[in-house]
């Protein structure tokens, strides 16, 4: 196992969740870490992702301004803030990480098992 999210659950529209993504026997100091959020049926879709030291991020234009992706080093974990949740942002939320900063689920290499929102109206 080499990523483990964590922080999902259920919550009502405007409300907040913060999702966290651990390396487990991976270090992930120096990779850019993603979020992507896939519903049932539909294509894997690029959330947010940060560079190695967090001084660069990018945010999908449909989250920008409500969802804040951070990361912890000493902690080997990133983070997502989610607030002002919608239900269309109801999904299985996944971290990756990898090489390069993309908004394409093929370049990263390495995947946790994905953690549910519903975000309940």
């Amino acid at each position: 196992v080499q990523l483990v999210e964590s922080g999902g659950g259920l919550v009502q529209v405007g409300g907040s969740l913060r999702l966290s993504c651990a390396g487990s026997g991976r270090i992930l100091s120096q990779d850019v870490v993603a979020w992507f959020r896939q519903v049932s049926g539909k294509e894997r879709e690029f959330v947010s992702a940060i560079s190695g030291n967090g001084g660069t991020t990018h945010y999908a234009d449909s989250v920008k301004g409500r969802f804040t992706i951070s990361r912890d080093n000493a902690k080997n974990t990133v983070y997502l803030q989610m607030n002002s949740l919608k239900a269309e942002d109801t999904a299985v939320y996944f971290c990756a990480s990898g090489g390069i900063m993309t908004t394409r689920a093929v370049p990263y290499d390495y995947w946790g098992q994905g953690t549910q929102v519903t975000v309940s109206s």
